[in-house]
C-alpha cells in the first residue's frame, strides 16, 4: 500500500491552529481571484521529452541547492503535506547556525504507521540555476527512517514556489520573474532509488517473517530443525548469542574458525575478499565442448565444519528451542567466498580443464563423447574423496 504522507505543521502544530487556518480559508474564498499573482504560463509539450526515455513510470527526482549544499535524490511528492529531510542527510550537511525546533504533530502514511519527527528545521532552498534561480526559505520535517531518498519535496514548498511538476516529462517548472525556470529530473537516479526501495522493503519483510511464528510456520520450522539435527548440522544449546556479521578463517585442523569482534557484534574482522569467478569467463570457457553436465552441491555451505568452540556463536532461537550450527550456516557475511575457496582447492587439478565451479554449482565440460564418461568418473572420484554430496534433484547430465 502506497500511502500519502499527511500530518506535520503545514496548517499549524495544534488542533486550534488548524481550525484557525480553516477559518482563514473560508474568509479568503470570496476574494481569492484578487490575490492571484500574475505568473507566466507554464506548460509541457513534446519538446520537454528531449533526453527522456519513454515510455516510463519513473518518479520525479531532482537535485536542488539547500543551505549551499547541492542535494541529489530529492523526491518531488505532490501527495505529501510536508517537506521531509532524513536525519542521515542532515547529519552529512553538518549545518551551523540552524536549529532544530520541536514538533508535536505526528506524520501518517509515511512508514505504514504514525511516526514522530525529530523536529523541524527551516533552510534556504533554491530552484533552478543562473538568472532563473529562485531562493526561498522552506520548512523541513526531520525524520529518522531508512530511505533511498535524501529528501522529499511536498505540497507546501511546491505551492510556495508556485511550481508545477510533470513526472512524465521529468521536469519541475516554476515562475522566475516573467520567465519560466526549469529543473530536470534524473531518471537513472529514480530507477536506482526504486531498486534500493524494493531491497529495503524486502529486508523488512524478511525480518518480520523471521519474527513471526504461527501454527503453520511452526510446523515448517520443526521439520527443518529435525532434519538438521538428524544430519548433525546443528545441536541444541541453552542460550542464544546473536551475531549479524562473522568471518571465517582456516585452521590447520581442517575446520574453520570464527573471527568475531566482541566489542561490537555488528563488526567483523578481517574481511574475506576471496574473488568469485566471473560468469562471462565461465561461459566463454565452455566454447568447443560438446557435452555439459550441471551439478549442485547438496546443502552447499553446510558441508564445511566449524571449530567446536565457535559453534555457540552461530546459535539461533525458534519456537521449539535454541540451536546452534556445527557447520557453516547460510547467511554469513562471507560464506560464499569461503565455500568458493574450498571448491577451488577441491578441484584444483580439474578447474579450467574439464570442470568449472561457481560456489556450489559445478559444471563438467567434455569435448567429445569419448571423454564424457572419463570426465564424470574423475569428477565423482574427487567429490567422493572430499566427502562432498550432490543434490540429485538439481543435477542435469
Amino acid at each position: 500500500m502506497i500511502n500519502m504522507i499527511s500530518g506535520g505543521t503545514t496548517d499549524g502544530d495544534s488542533g486550534r491552529a488548524r481550525k484557525a487556518h480553516g477559518r482563514i480559508l473560508e474568509n479568503l474564498e470570496v476574494n481569492s481571484q484578487l490575490s492571484c499573482p500574475t505568473d507566466p504560463n507554464i506548460s509541457f509539450g513534446r519538446e520537454d521529452l528531449k533526453d527522456v526515455v519513454v515510455p516510463h513510470n519513473d518518479p520525479l527526482l531532482v537535485t536542488l541547492t539547500i543551505a549551499n549544499y547541492d542535494v541529489a535524490r530529492i523526491f518531488v511528492d505532490t501527495g505529501s503535506s510536508v517537506n521531509i529531510i532524513f536525519k542521515e542527510t542532515l547529519d552529512q550537511m553538518k549545518l551551523e547556525g540552524f536549529e532544530l525546533d520541536p514538533i508535536t504533530t505526528e506524520l501518517y502514511g509515511f512508514t505504514g504507521h504514525a511516526l514522530q519527527p525529530l523536529g523541524q528545521i527551516v533552510l534556504p532552498l533554491s530552484l533552478g540555476n543562473g538568472e532563473h534561480r529562485v531562493t526561498k526559505m522552506a520548512c523541513f520535517m526531520v525524520v529518522d527512517a531508512p530511505s533511498s531518498f535524501n529528501e522529499i519535496l511536498g505540497r507546501p514548498t511546491l505551492s510556495y514556489f508556485r511550481a508545477v511538476a510533470s513526472t512524465y516529462h521529468q521536469k519541475l517548472k516554476f515562475p522566475s520573474g516573467r520567465e519560466v525556470g526549469v529543473v530536470r529530473g534524473d531518471q537513472k537516479a529514480a530507477q536506482l532509488c526504486y531498486v534500493n526501495k524494493v531491497k529495503i522493503d524486502a529486508k523488512k519483510k524478511r525480518r518480520e517473517k523471521k519474527r513471526h511464528f504461527g501454527p503453520e510456520k511452526d510446523k515448517v520450522i520443526k521439520k527443518e530443525v529435525d532434519e538438521l539435527l538428524r544430519a548433525g548440522h546443528i545441536r541444541e544449546v541453552q542460550f542464544p548469542i546473536w551475531l549479524s556479521n562473522v568471518v571465517l578463517v582456516p585452521k590447520s585442523s581442517g575446520k574453520w574458525k570464527m573471527c568475531v569482534d566482541f566489542r561490537d557484534l555488528n563488526k567483523a574482522c578481517p574481511k574475506d575478499c576471496y574473488p568469485l569467478p566471473r560468469i562471462d569467463q565461465l561461459v566463454d570457457s565452455t566454447a568447443g565442448h560438446q557435452y555439459l553436465c550441471f551439478m549442485d552441491a547438496y546443502q552447499g555451505y553446510h558441508q564445511i565444519p566449524l571449530a567446536e568452540e565457535d559453534q555457540d556463536k552461530v546459535s539461533f532461537t525458534t519456537s521449539h528451542g535454541t540451536f546452534c550450527y556445527r557447520v557453516i550456516p547460510f547467511g554469513l557475511k562471507n560464506a560464499g567466498a569461503t565455500y568458493q575457496r574450498l571448491m577451488d582447492r577441491v578441484f584444483a587439478s580439474q578447474v579450467g580443464r574439464n570442470v568449472e565451479v561457481y560456489v556450489d554449482d559445478i559444471l563438467v565440460k567434455s569435448k567429445d563423447d569419448e571423454g564424457l564418461i572419463t570426465d564424470l568418473k574423475e569428477t565423482f572420484a574427487t567429490l567422493r574423496s572430499y566427502g562432498i554430496k550432490l543434490n540429485p534433484e538439481k543435477c542435469v547430465f
